[in-house]
């Protein structure tokens, strides 16, 4: 079959590779029908994230139809079109039992999918459990905003919920690509009065404001977290979520957040080795009651199944997020050049394969 692979830093090839072997009982093999590229994808190929071997499938945001299953799937049908959820802990792990779904037996075990296992950027993939690992899309729910529910509206939301949001709080969200306008519509679908979104690209902008955005910030126009303190009467927003920005965003959080009761909710992605800084002054020397999370997305078929009922019953719309079209499984190179180029119109691409 056709694939597109990690062939060596900074490059993508097409490869004929084996075709996926079923894994019974409990598995499938799938063929993708829409596909979004990750930025993730992108810093993994170009920016130096964590390196893959050569050969390697990449991508984790797809839809796909069923083409075979394995004798004890239970609650799918060969021929289904499902959501593939880009988080797929494996249910059957005893650190489960512990609520540590996502980092069970070993580091970052939720997120395997184009990552330790094969991705979906190929004619077909495989997924070990199928009545865990897939989706039903209800009938209302579009392509498109199924194809955003597998990822970046479950990223965003598990932000908002990291936050500990209260009704009536003040909430800053950092960074409004499509992590971060989901937190946005998160925040608000929690209950947040107030929603200071930090960004500049007019096409976000636009949509922080329709998703539940009161106040927008600019890092053009001054220190970020001066005009946020200045806007809040110097006490700060009671909770923070980082979806985006470089190592300063952090340090930037722990220092606006609220004293005594403030959280700070991460779900951006820090590429490289080091340290981030943890101020000193703003951190009350170790005893400013600012509580500090740091998150993986939530996933599975559950979760999914969830995000896409906040759909179904239109609570939230991440349709809009797809800006940018392609057509033909040929065409996702021109998708993943596209979101290497980042153009101000853009936020994420999908790429429809039949």
């Amino acid at each position: 079959m056709k694939a597109l692979v990690f062939e060596a830093p900074g490059r993508l090839k097409w490869k004929n590779v084996p075709e996926p072997v079923l894994q019974e009982p409990y598995g499938a093999i799938l063929h993708p029908v829409a596909i979004s590229v990750c930025s993730s994808d992108i810093h993994t190929v170009y920016g130096g994230g964590v390196p893959k071997q050569t050969n390697h499938i990449m991508g984790h945001e797809c839809l796909a139809r069923i083409v075979r299953l394995g004798q004890q799937v239970r609650d799918f049908q060969v021929g289904e079109v499902v959501a593939v959820p880009a988080i797929t802990p494996d249910w059957r792990a005893a650190d489960v039992q512990l609520l540590n779904e996502r980092h069970a037996g070993e580091h970052f075990s939720g997120h395997r999918l184009g990552r330790t296992w094969p991705g979906v950027f190929a004619d077909y993939f495989a997924l070990p459990d199928a009545d865990t690992m897939l989706a039903h899309i209800p009938e209302n729910v579009t392509m498109e905003q199924a194809l955003m529910s597998v990822d970046v509206m479950t990223t965003g939301f598990t932000g908002a919920e990291y936050a500990q949001i209260k009704s009536g709080d003040t909430v800053c969200v950092m960074g409004i690509g499509p992590v971060g306008l989901m937190a946005v519509a998160g925040a608000a679908h929690m209950g947040a009065a107030r929603i200071i979104a930090v960004g500049t690209r007019p096409v976000c902008v636009k949509l922080a404001k329709q998703y539940g955005a009161n106040d927008i910030v600019s890092y053009k126009n001054g220190d970020t977290v001066q005009q946020i303190l200045r806007m809040t009467d110097g006490v700060g927003p009671d909770s923070v979520i980082i979806a985006g920005g470089g190592d300063e965003a952090f340090t930037q959080a722990v220092d606006m957040v609220r004293y005594g009761i403030g959280t700070v909710s991460n779900v951006n992605y820090y590429g490289g080795t080091g340290f981030l800084a943890f101020p000193k002054f703003s951190g009350g020397r170790g005893m400013a009651g600012k509580t500090v999370h740091t998150e993986l997305a939530k996933g599975g078929r559950v979760r999914i199944e969830r995000m896409m009922s906040l759909i179904r019953y239109g609570r939230v719309d991440p349709g809009p997020l797809v800006t940018h079209q392609f057509n033909g499984l040929d065409e996702l190179t021109s998708a993943v050049d596209l979101m290497r180029q980042k153009p101000p119109e853009l936020i994420k691409t999908m790429v429809r394969i039949d």
